[in-house]
């Protein structure tokens, strides 16, 4: 942390370095990066070459981690859907981590200038030239306002706008070129859902909205911490929040296991009661997302991918659960349908079956256990391949929208339970959450919150 400088611009990145950050720049190298993929993949199918897709993959996990913007975000979201991508691809693009190249200090002066405006720096007492966090759509400043109070500033990189519709473009030629090569997935849904997500993320106003949602949904609940917005050093490119002071959830190596629990139980809830009381989900729940007190509470940083759900979608999802328990065949045929999943023949409900039990999986089970406890010797990213061959075989699978962010969510959660090796009930967990649901009651409370 630094005494805010006196105004001045003296630019400081290289031309290839601005050419990078800029959208004709990004276009040249992402379409350079996946039109070597579609070349490669035409050759390999039609004139029978043999390719080396895994060095591929690892270029283009190398070429998205230096680029900001959401073809990263989007990659590890498609990478958790089996047969969205490529199987080497998804081994090398899950790794990509939310953490990117910062933008300098002449860039930063420049975007909270238009921000602002010319006088910004009289605005805090302090404000920190070296990003504390990147991510893929903006990085995090520390600052401290006039009165004294510590803040977190979150500042959206240059013409995102620009670079989301080009990014996303590209992407569906990519799903496109894909699809016609492999027929295990139908794209076209889950891109929608993903254009859209990301769209919504641009908007930091969106993003303070959903804030005070979260807000009123911890409501007495002093184990969970959400920050506080500050309006009038907020735009719609840059949210002005508290800082809450914590650990990375990652930061647990010298934990004893009986605090690994209690982390993985209130995350459990911080995760659980927004979707089964209120139909609300936290899309992007990876470990950079929260941080941890002394006392074991829970800081929620992101609040960017939030979805709202029907409470009828949220019924079907608790009818697959049911239905999972009693392995009643037609209860699981009649809750995919309640999902939007069409066309359903024997052979797709078996291979459906094997990654819904998968998912659900920890929470089948009464008793104390580890979220991976029946496949220590097989990586979740291995069942997904064999999953991926399968939908294959079968003729592939047009997954609804919904199916996107639940999905991501639950591989999602998974991990950061895996991290934290916790031991833990989670079927008396999730019983407890979704006791008495009804969809009556959760469509009054999201139309309170103004949700619906």
């Amino acid at each position: 942390m630094v005494k805010v400088p006196p105004p001045h611009d003296s630019g400081g990145e290289d031309f290839e370095e601005a050419l990078s950050k800029s959208p004709l720049g990004r276009f040249f190298k992402m379409s350079s990066a996946l039109g070597g993929s579609a070349a490669r993949w035409a050759s390999s199918k039609y004139l029978g070459t043999e390719i080396d897709t895994l060095l591929h993959a690892k270029n283009l996990k190398a070429l998205l981690g230096g680029l900001k913007g959401p073809l990263m975000k989007a990659a590890q979201l498609l990478s958790t859907i089996p047969g969205a991508l490529p199987d080497e691809y998804v081994q090398e693009l899950s790794e990509l981590q939310s953490q990117a190249p910062p933008m300098g200090w002449p860039f930063v002066r420049r975007r909270m200038r238009i921000e602002l405006g010319p006088d910004w720096q009289s605005k805090f007492k302090e404000f920190s030239k070296d990003a504390q966090a990147a991510a893929s759509l903006g990085q995090v400043h520390q600052a401290t306002s006039i009165s004294g109070e510590a803040l977190a500033l979150k500042l959206q990189y240059p013409d995102m706008d620009t670079v989301v519709t080009s990014d996303l473009s590209q992407l569906k030629m990519f799903l496109r070129l894909y699809e016609t090569m492999n027929k295990s997935i139908q794209t076209d849904l889950v891109f929608e859902e993903l254009k859209e997500r990301l769209m919504e993320e641009l908007d930091y106003t969106r993003e303070a909205q959903h804030i005070a949602l979260y807000e009123k949904i911890f409501d007495g609940i002093n184990w969970v911490h959400v920050p506080k917005t500050f309006p009038d050093l907020s735009t719609k490119r840059l949210l002005t929040m508290s800082w809450l002071e914590g650990r990375p959830l990652k930061e647990i190596e010298n934990l004893p296991q009986e605090r690994r629990n209690c982390l993985a139980e209130r995350m459990f809830t911080v995760w659980y009661k927004p979707l089964y009381h209120y139909g609300i989900v936290h899309g992007d729940p990876h470990l950079g997302n929260y941080t941890f007190t002394s006392q074991d509470e829970i800081n929620l940083l992101d609040f960017g991918c939030i979805r709202v759900f029907d409470p009828q979608f949220i019924q079907g999802v608790l009818d697959l659960y049911r239905a999972l328990q009693r392995n009643d065949r037609d209860a699981l045929v009649a809750a995919y349908e309640g999902w939007g999943f069409k066309n359903l023949s024997k052979d797709l409900i078996d291979v459906l079956n094997q990654w819904a039990a998968f998912l659900y999986d920890p929470l089948l089970e009464d008793k104390v256990r580890t979220i991976h406890a029946h496949h220590e010797g097989k990586k979740g990213q291995d069942i997904a391949s064999e999953i991926h061959r399968k939908l294959h075989e079968v003729g592939g699978v047009r997954p609804p929208r919904e199916f996107v962010m639940m999905d991501r969510a639950a591989v999602g959660m998974g991990a950061v339970f895996m991290h934290l090796n916790a031991q833990c009930n989670w079927h008396r967990l999730f019983e407890t959450l979704i006791e008495g649901y009804d969809p009556v009651t959760i469509k009054q409370r999201q139309t309170e919150l103004g949700v619906s």
